[in-house]
């Protein structure tokens, strides 16, 4: 479908600064240029072939998705579950994975939820599993995420969090993202074959499409 190196155009292009500040995005912006993937921990393979095929899935709804493949790996990414369990991306080892990290003050965050909680229902499996991240931080932060969570009635989407925001650093140090919400889609060894900055519709048959690709590579 696409130039896997250039992010392809999207009538939905807007994610949520928020408290990141203006000036935040812009430094991580730079960085960008500077930094480029030199900063990237390139712990697996390259794959533009796997890449691609998620690349030529993502449509309508999805074509802002952006194929990359360029050998970035997040199974040591960390987080703690709702009751303090320390977890990495690696602990979903054999799935692949659809990671989204939102901010309860993130309102395309909010909205992008119930359909990610319809496509978590419909395709979590041993093959599949969809990852939500919060970033909430300072104080309050998790009571806040987890009331969202409680009133939206979510079935699929528990409370994983990281109040150090340290996950989110690390994709703005490898220009992956800038602002919230942000999606990976990993294969089962927690390496990057796309990803998706700003919301989307996943709950369509476009959304639907690029999940079934993901899961295809699968085998």
């Amino acid at each position: 479908m696409s130039d896997t190196s250039q992010p392809k155009p999207t009538g939905r292009n807007f994610w949520a600064l928020g408290g990141l500040g203006v000036a935040v995005a812009g430094v991580a912006i730079a960085s960008w240029v500077y930094l480029g993937n030199a900063a990237s921990a390139n712990s697996c393979p390259v794959q533009a072939a796997q890449a691609q095929i998620v690349d030529a899935a993502a449509v309508g709804e999805l074509a802002a998705v952006n194929g990359t493949g360029e050998g970035r790996g997040y199974a040591d990414m960390a987080f703690k579950a709702a009751d303090g369990t320390e977890m990495t991306l690696g602990d979903f080892s054999g799935k692949a994975l659809l990671v989204n990290f939102w901010a309860s003050w993130c309102v395309p965050c909010r909205e992008e939820m119930p359909a990610l909680d319809a496509i978590a229902t419909e395709y979590n499996s041993d093959k599949f599993q969809v990852v939500p991240i919060n970033l909430d931080i300072g104080e309050g932060g998790l009571a806040k995420a987890q009331e969202f969570l409680d009133e939206g009635q979510f079935k699929n989407l528990p409370l994983y969090a990281d109040n150090t925001f340290a996950a989110f650093d690390r994709l703005k140090r490898e220009a992956v993202a800038v602002g919230l919400p942000a999606t990976l889609l990993l294969d089962p060894e927690g390496c990057e074959l796309a990803v998706l900055q700003g919301p989307a519709e996943w709950h369509s048959k476009d959304g639907k499409a690029v999940v079934e690709a993901l899961i295809g590579l699968r085998g």
